[in-house]
């Protein structure tokens, strides 16, 4: 099989902190707000793939980051 070229993470918000967790790949993560959630799943990435062969770990070398943001219907959180 050909190592993927993206990585999915789903984010979501629960009392005032962001959480992004990857579907393909062992990372989770957190941060104040989006902008240091997304910051911080970039620094995760980096982490997991320091030091490993990418292919190994079915990825091709700097992999896209594909952001879902799951939020609630009614509610009145927004991103940002």
């Amino acid at each position: 099989m050909a190592p993927r070229d993206s990585v999915h993470a789903v984010l979501s918000e629960s009392e005032g902190q962001y959480v992004a967790e990857c579907l393909e790949v062992a990372v989770v993560t957190q941060g104040r707000s989006l902008d240091e959630t997304l910051a911080n799943l970039r620094d995760a990435l980096r982490l997991y793939t320091d030091g490993e062969d990418p292919e190994a770990l079915g990825l091709v070398h700097n992999p896209r980051v594909l952001v879902t943001f799951e939020t609630v219907v009614g509610s009145s959180q927004c991103p940002g």
